[in-house]
């Protein structure tokens, strides 16, 4: 739960899809939000009421009625809806969770699912548009340009390259004119909304805002609209923003250029290998017909599971739902993943010399989000590595003060199937990653020598449930929750059993676990070191 809300809080500090692309320099700021994942969530103004007691006999009356609020349908086509009646205060936050990520994407195709979820912003036939007819022959002009482009560069054809890209900017500049820039965005704006903004990660893709409660037809009529007919126009010059926002995190960050090596070398067969935001050569030869098959392969109404939280009637929500999104046609369910990652047979090692402070990374195998010990996994995660109790921080940057930061992540870079639980630190001046790495040796060890304290396991337990309380305390975490749950876990309903789970963690689970994990076959190790003088 924790790693969910650390999403949530640093989006405004390095948030990759964030619509007007402000950037962090702050290098800490950056590992962290790049490590915890791609597609992060911004804040957004929601109506709040004070957090109940986390003491487990003062949340489940709370928890019971919430779950009594929750009504649930799916239309005919397939998408499914679930509605939770708030009437705190007069608004309303929406969530659409499309099953389908990084994970997704056909190999030399990497970025796809991330350049969509980019272009759904552009608008529809009706949204975005003076006149699409007109616009329609114009972006179609432009697909056989960049063809015959990428064509003549595959023949070394220079000055044919040269005229052909006069002619694409010529027609660029025209169907520019068509373009209402940024249609959807005003709409709601004027209408009151807040927090328009969509994520990619490598499991999913979300689509959020609020609006004011009597703005519920609108929002059922735009989002409808959004993905019933979409125009992925201005496709070549959101392309250059996607490259130079990889540009920005992956090829001129050192950091970025670690993670990603990191995870190539942890995963061998496994989808989880590749980034998010795509290979450079891969964004570059994307086509809008490539964004366009991925999008009829993928948005299918059986992959959409939308989240509707506030002062809302669940009665008007489904008949608005049926008019709106009943409009779309079942399609079939799109094919899931089939690449099972090999179990790990020895420690593999990464190092990479570049001109940056020193980092270093251990990551594990474990299990998916579904299996039974997922909360041991979480519980072992706020151990080692949650705030300024936590032992890798106690030890290596307070004790010690070897590090700088000292911080981990379970289930990176997704939950969905096996992932990692990942630990990393940031070298202080004057120290090594071999020291860092001699501790992080010896608090693994003493994790599966040592029963964990009643008191401290009771300490993290707390914090568990006071930060999954907090998120469901906003509308828009209980939309975010609910959906994750629903797809990811098969029921909603699951994420009312987290604080049970929570409460039966024993010692013994997490020895248990510590020592079915950290084991030095299990290990991926990525070292990140200065680069060297020439």
């Amino acid at each position: 739960m924790n790693q969910l809300n650390r999403l949530f809080m640093l989006c405004k500090a390095f948030p990759h899809c964030w619509r007007q692309h402000r950037w962090q320099s702050v290098i800490v700021t950056f590992l962290i939000a790049l490590i915890l994942g791609w597609g992060l969530m911004p804040a957004v103004a929601w109506a709040r009421t004070e957090t109940p007691k986390t003491s487990r006999q003062s949340i489940q009356p709370y928890l019971d009625q919430v779950i009594k609020r929750v009504t649930e349908f799916r239309l005919d086509n397939g998408i499914k809806f679930l509605v939770l009646e708030r009437h705190r205060a007069p608004v309303i936050s929406f969530l659409t969770y499309a099953d389908v990520g990084g994970v997704d994407e056909p190999d030399g195709k990497t970025g796809v699912a991330h350049f969509l979820e980019h272009l759904a912003f552009k608008g529809s036939k009706r949204i975005g548009t003076t006149d699409y007819q007109a616009e329609k022959q114009l972006l179609n002009q432009l697909d056989q340009l960049f063809a015959q482009i990428q064509a003549a560069i595959a023949a070394g054809k220079d000055e044919q390259v040269a005229s052909l890209q006069e002619e694409f900017s010529k027609i660029e500049s025209q169907a520019a004119k068509y373009v209402k820039q940024n249609e959807l965005g005003q709409i709601v704006e004027q209408a009151g909304g807040v927090g328009l903004n969509a994520a990619t990660s490598t499991d999913y893709t979300l689509y959020f805002y609020s609006f004011p409660a009597n703005k519920l037809e609108l929002w059922m009529s735009l989002e409808s609209e959004r993905f019933l007919e979409p125009v992925f126009r201005e496709f070549y010059k959101e392309k250059d923003v996607i490259l130079e926002e990889r540009g920005l995190r992956t090829d001129n960050s050192p950091i970025g250029q670690m993670v990603e090596t990191f995870l190539d070398t942890a995963f061998e067969v496994h989808p989880y290998r590749r980034p998010v935001i795509g290979y450079n050569e891969d964004i570059r030869n994307l086509t809008r017909e490539d964004v366009e098959q991925f999008f009829e392969a993928y948005y299918v109404p059986d992959n959409l599971t939308i989240a509707v939280v506030g002062d809302v009637e669940p009665a008007e929500v489904k008949r608005l739902a049926q008019i709106y999104f009943g409009r779309y046609q079942a399609k079939p369910a799109p094919p899931g993943v089939k690449a099972l990652e090999p179990q790990q047979q020895e420690t593999r090692e990464v190092t990479l010399r570049l001109p940056s402070q020193p980092w270093y990374l251990e990551g594990y195998h474990r299990p998916a989000i579904n299996h039974p010990d997922h909360v041991v996994y979480e519980m072992i995660g706020r151990l080692l590595s949650e705030g300024r109790t936590s032992r890798l921080y106690k030890s290596l940057v307070e004790e010690k003060q070897i590090a700088l930061s000292a911080q981990g992540f379970s289930g990176f870079p997704g939950s969905k199937y096996p992932n990692l639980m990942l630990l990393y630190a940031l070298t202080a001046p004057g120290h090594t990653v071999e020291e860092v790495a001699t501790v992080f040796d010896h608090e693994l060890d003493q994790l599966k020598q040592e029963p964990v304290s009643e008191q401290e396991l009771e300490r993290v337990k707390t914090q568990a449930r006071a930060e999954l309380l907090r998120s469901l305390d906003s509308n828009m975490g209980m939309a975010r929750y609910l959906t994750s749950y629903e797809v990811r876990t098969g029921s909603w309903r699951n994420l009312f059993k987290e604080l049970d789970k929570i409460a039966a963690v024993t010692p013994a689970d997490i020895q248990r676990v510590a020592k079915a994990t950290f084991r030095t076959e299990n290990r991926t190790i990525g070292r990140l070191l200065p680069k060297e003088e020439d």
